[in-house]
């Protein structure tokens, strides 16, 4: 398969499963639980965050089909598990955080996303240092999310008990 199937294979799928997580429950604007949360300063406005994420999720695509279109190259099982890894844990955050408020456990989740998303960007650079490349801005991303989320945490260390858990999908309806 060229890079271009690959691209058009790999973008469309990322996006819909980030936008899938992002809908599995109340978030951002939608979520009364994060509306009243104390937050920091430097906290963007909502309408910023799903078009920082639709950016970050086309390259994360774009890097994905490079490594996924090397095909013979060394480690390349190795980066695709890796990023596998990473992106799974990305799409568990939204419901750790947002869904089920559990701001202490979304900071682990974002720590470890971020362990396995430097090393995938590592294993992306040995195969294709434009794969690499494109994997920084997702780092800066979730490294912000992660002061983001600490902060939160500090400022609302009774966050849990605020509004009752989302138990239902969003996804549909």
């Amino acid at each position: 398969m060229s890079y271009a199937r690959w691209a058009l294979l790999c973008v469309p799928l990322i996006l819909l499963l980030g936008f899938l997580s992002g809908r599995s429950v109340p978030s951002g604007e939608d979520s009364a639980w994060y509306q009243s949360l104390a937050k920091p300063a430097l906290t963007p406005p909502d309408a910023l965050f799903p078009v920082v994420w639709t950016a970050l999720y086309i390259m994360l695509g774009l890097a994905l089909a490079m490594i996924l279109n090397a095909r013979g190259a060394l480690g390349r099982r190795l980066a695709v598990g890796l990023f596998s890894a990473a992106f799974g844990l990305n799409l568990a955050w939204t419901p750790v955080f947002f869904g089920a408020h559990r701001i202490g456990s979304a900071l682990l989740v974002l720590i470890l996303m971020l362990v396995l998303a430097i090393a995938t960007t590592v294993a992306f650079a040995r195969i294709r240092p434009w794969a690499g490349w494109l994997m920084v801005p997702y780092l800066v991303w979730i490294s912000f999310a992660g002061v983001l989320t600490w902060r939160i945490g500090q400022l609302n260390p009774d966050a849990q008990a605020l509004v009752p858990g989302a138990r239902t999908s969003q996804v549909i309806g």
